[in-house]
């Protein structure tokens, strides 16, 4: 159990059956009346943000967020399988604990499955992704003075703004969490 009074930023317990992370916490001494602790929070099923007052002797009980890193191996249509590591067994997941960044991994990335109660509720894709252009217009010389972009498909078949001067076979970084193009690639 875990009172109001000891939230910190990441915190997870058990609100009503939801699992709650702390993202923001302030602990509020008015001049008159009683302390309480604002609490910014996020259902992390759902990802749904939400803003409440505790009395910091409120006790819940603390939620253990497991997480596990697996390699994702291949889709079969709507179920996506990952593959322990450690094990070399594979776990089937459903498309929809997928988010809009699963779209720049590719086969054999390592990815952090996120359960609770051994329940999957997400998957956190890296970062940053090497990938390679596999479709792309040519740029035009000479067109390089402004900051103007171009469509791009990469390897896992997302499609990416990237400049003028990116060509077909270039590999690119890419951050996952925007969509954005970041650079050609070190690697």
């Amino acid at each position: 159990m875990i009172s109001a009074g000891e939230f910190r930023n990441g915190i997870t317990f058990d609100m009503d059956g939801k699992v709650m992370q702390v993202i923001e916490f302030q602990h509020v001494k008015p001049g008159k009346g009683a302390a309480f602790v604002r609490v910014k929070m996020k259902n992390v099923i759902t990802g749904g943000v939400t803003e409440t007052s505790f009395n910091p002797t409120a006790k819940f009980p603390t939620a253990f967020i497991e997480r596990k890193k697996m390699e994702y191996s291949y889709n079969d249509g709507e179920l996506y399988y990952f593959m322990d590591t450690e094990t070399y067994e594979l776990e089937p997941l459903d498309a929809s604990a997928l988010d809009d960044s699963f779209r720049f991994v590719k086969e054999n990335d390592v990815c952090t499955i996120m359960s609770y109660k051994g329940k999957v509720f997400g998957v956190e894709v890296p970062n940053f992704a090497d990938l390679v252009v596999t479709k792309t217009e040519p740029g035009f010389a000479g067109n390089t003075a402004t900051n103007v972009t171009k469509p791009a498909t990469v390897e896992t078949g997302a499609e990416v703004k990237v400049p003028l001067f990116i060509n077909e076979g270039d590999k690119i970084q890419i951050d996952t969490r925007t969509g954005e193009y970041l650079g050609r690639s070190k690697a």
